[in-house]
Formats: C-alpha cells, structure tokens, sequence
C-alpha cells in the first residue's frame, strides 16, 4: 500500500466502525473497491449496501447474502429449504422466556442458548435443566445486546463434545461454487478457536465429499458470492450439522492457503472484478 488514510481517533466508533468515512477516504483516493478486512465492518451489510450505493466494488458477497446469514435463524431455514442438516432447534428468535421454556422442553436437554444476531460465543449459554433457564437466558440476551445490538436469542439441542469442523467456499458472480476442503478447528476456550489444522485427522474421504457437497448446497442456497466458510459440527457418529456461514475471508484463511497452493485474497479480487473461477 503506498497510500494511507487517517479514518479518525483510535476509538473503533469514531473510524473503523464509521462507514461515511471509509467511504469518503475510497472516493478521496479514487478507490473503487474496497476490502473489509476479516474483523469491525466485514461482515456488515451496511457497508455492503453503502459500497453499491457509492458505487465502489464490495469485495465480498452482496449485502442481502450478508443479511440472510447473519441472521442465524434465517440462516437456519435456507439450510433447511436446501436439504443441507442443521441441529434441531427453534425457526424464529424470541426475547420471551415462556417460549423459551416450552421450546427447550420439546428438544430435550441439554440445549444451547444463541444469539439470533451474531456468533463468536457472544451471547450463547449451555442450559442443563429447567431451573437453570431464566438467569442463562437473561445472561446470554444482555450479552448479545451489548455485543450486535439485538437481544434476541434461540434454542438449539446440545451435542455433547462435537468436532468444530468448517469448509472454505468461493463462489463467482456466475453461478459457480467450488469448496477448497476443511479445516478443523476443535480446539477451542470459551468458544473462540485457539488451533486450527487441515486435513482434518477426523474426516475420511467420504466423509469430506459429503460435507464438502453440503458447503456448496448452503452457499448456493444464500446465493453466495466471494469467499467464505461454511461451519459444521460433526457428531462421534459421523453426523454433521450446519452451524453458521461466516461471510468474510478468515484469520485462520492462511492455512488453506499453504496446504492447496491458491491465494485466497488474489481470487477474492478476481471473483469481485467479475472473473469466473
């Protein structure tokens, strides 16, 4: 980069978070495209929508897809829609805990409580019996408001110890989705991924192609444009689960990378100027 802009004070709030600025630096400096990055406004469908509006190439998926993914209920029934297995759990989100009690009474526990509105282990809560309920739901609906601005949350049926397996996708402005294999990513402390590797040591070829053609009906389904990774949980019998679609480039992204031979962030700039894979 030979150009640098200063979007404002080191309050995220106050620059990175701010989307008039960031687009004011792209027409300052005759940008037209702009990459989120993997963290602050990259999976933001205001952004997105503010890119088009401005007409500046978002390198990623359109803001709608960010939208309907994003949303993890939404996303929950696009999976289902395409015959893509998901845990069973609730269709809508709800800030009633009534609900919430009859709901977590038909799964069966134990049940995990989610945010509706974003993941990273921000507002999710592990209940074991009905007692236990009330103060997890109102944790978990504080946590998610103060985290994504939306309280509400969502009941999902609790695998005990599942592998955290999950698929890179890319898909081009033509139709075309491909998959680039897994990397697992079990290893974790309060939900956050501390180790990652690739191949998975869980996954047999079988397995692979199964889940591999799943990450591709989910993102077709949400009509995906860009790069992105598809999360399952994979169950000790070889069942798996659609967990969420993460709609950005990811941190962990390198290893992908090193293990295939394809720069992921090269083919995310072609797939914006239009190319096919």
């Amino acid at each position: 980069a030979d150009v640098a802009v200063r979007l404002g004070p080191a309050d995220p709030a106050a620059s990175y978070l701010d989307i008039d600025r960031i687009i004011d630096a792209a027409r300052a400096t005759g940008a037209d495209g702009i990459h989120p990055g993997y963290g602050f406004l990259a999976e933001n469908p205001r952004l997105a929508t503010a890119c088009e509006e401005a007409g500046i190439v978002f390198v990623g998926p359109p803001a709608q897809v960010i939208r309907d993914l994003g949303d993890k209920t939404v996303a929950r029934r696009l999976m289902e829609a395409a015959g893509v297995p998901v845990i069973p759990g609730m269709a809508a989100p709800t800030t009633d805990p009534v609900l919430l009690e009859a709901e977590a009474a038909r799964l069966g526990y134990p049940v995990l409580l989610k945010a509706a509105g974003g993941g990273g282990g921000k507002g999710m809560r592990r209940v074991d019996a009905p007692g236990d309920l009330a103060a997890a739901f109102a944790a978990a609906s504080g946590e998610a408001a103060t985290a994504f601005g939306d309280d509400r949350v969502y009941l999902e049926r609790c695998l005990i110890a599942p592998r955290h397996v999950e698929f890179q996708i890319l898909g081009d402005a033509h139709g075309q989705v491909i998959h680039l294999c897994e990397r697992e990513c079990s290893i974790q402390r309060r939900h956050q991924k501390l180790l990652e590797e690739t191949p998975s040591p869980a996954l047999t070829p079988a397995l692979r192609a199964a889940m591999g053609a799943a990450a591709v009906d989910a993102a077709k389904a949400a009509g995906y444009v860009n790069a992105g990774t598809v999360e399952f949980l994979l169950d000790a019998d070889g069942s798996f689960y659609f967990l969420e679609v993460n709609t950005r480039l990811q941190v962990e992204h390198p290893i992908t990378e090193v293990t295939l031979g394809i720069d992921l962030v090269r083919m995310q700039l072609e797939i914006a100027g239009g190319a096919p894979l």
